[in-house]
């Protein structure tokens, strides 16, 4: 009775060497994961040159230039949008609208003075 009892027991030991292997293949050496260089956008380039180790000075431009684009993008540009759609879309007076007086002709009457515009004199010129 010794056959399948020791086919069990080498079946048992295959597996375990099956799964020790297969735990040990899952681990990544320290040369993984192999990934194909990134292919960086112009600016994305140009500061990974700009911030090679150098100067602190660099490090103070990258922060000012990443400062700048935050408020531009994150406050400023939503900012317009937002008067933008209020001026032209939602405010029923425009901000900002002038609104001229009338044309004033002879007779009429000023509103605010009550006084009546006297008629044009006739002004004679030399010329026809």
């Amino acid at each position: 009775m010794s056959g399948p009892v020791e086919d069990e027991k080498l079946r048992v030991q295959q597996l375990r060497a099956l799964r020790r292997r297969w735990l040990r293949d899952q681990e990544l050496s320290p040369r993984e994961p192999v990934l194909p260089p990134q292919k960086l956008g112009p600016v994305a380039a140009f500061w990974e040159r700009f911030l090679q180790p150098g100067d602190s000075w660099r490090q103070q431009v990258h922060k000012f230039y990443q400062g700048g684009r935050f408020v531009m993008l994150r406050v400023l540009l939503p900012a317009w949008a937002v008067t933008y759609y209020l001026k032209y879309h939602v405010w029923k007076s425009p901000h900002g609208v002038v609104m001229t007086n009338p044309r004033i002709f002879p007779g009429d009457r000023i509103l605010e003075t009550g006084e009546i515009m006297p008629p044009l004199r006739d002004e004679h010129h030399k010329h026809h």
